[in-house]
């Protein structure tokens, strides 16, 4: 069973920056798309950046400029670089794989930016 493993969520203040990894294991296959997803408490879970295995990336509105997601293949691992951010950008991350014909979702991790 392919498992996504995130990392690197914490506590920081409010214009500062932080970066998110994860890792897909358990399977030899490169995903053909990786994603981060936030859910923030009583809100619906939001696309936020999604990344294609060619390198093509799209990012919600309220984080371009903002955010950058990127890959490395060869390891298997997906970031999302945060700057600039923000209270409302409070939420539990999650990571996303596209892995033959399934999605697959990471556990999340908790980013928590005061004001």
């Amino acid at each position: 069973q392919v498992q996504l493993v995130e990392s690197g969520g914490g506590l920081v203040q409010a214009g500062r920056s932080l970066r998110v990894s994860c890792v897909a294991s358990r399977t030899p296959l490169i995903p053909s798309k990786w994603g981060w997803y936030r859910q923030a408490p009583a809100k619906q879970r939001e696309l936020v950046a999604e990344i294609s295995r060619g390198g093509t990336a799209n990012y919600a509105e309220s984080v371009k400029g903002r955010f950058t997601i990127s890959r490395d293949s060869a390891k298997k691992t997906v970031f999302l670089q945060m700057d600039s951010l923000e209270p409302g950008d409070t939420a539990v991350y999650y990571c996303t794989a596209s892995i033959g014909a399934r999605d697959y979702w990471g556990q999340g991790t908790q980013v928590t930016v005061s004001s």
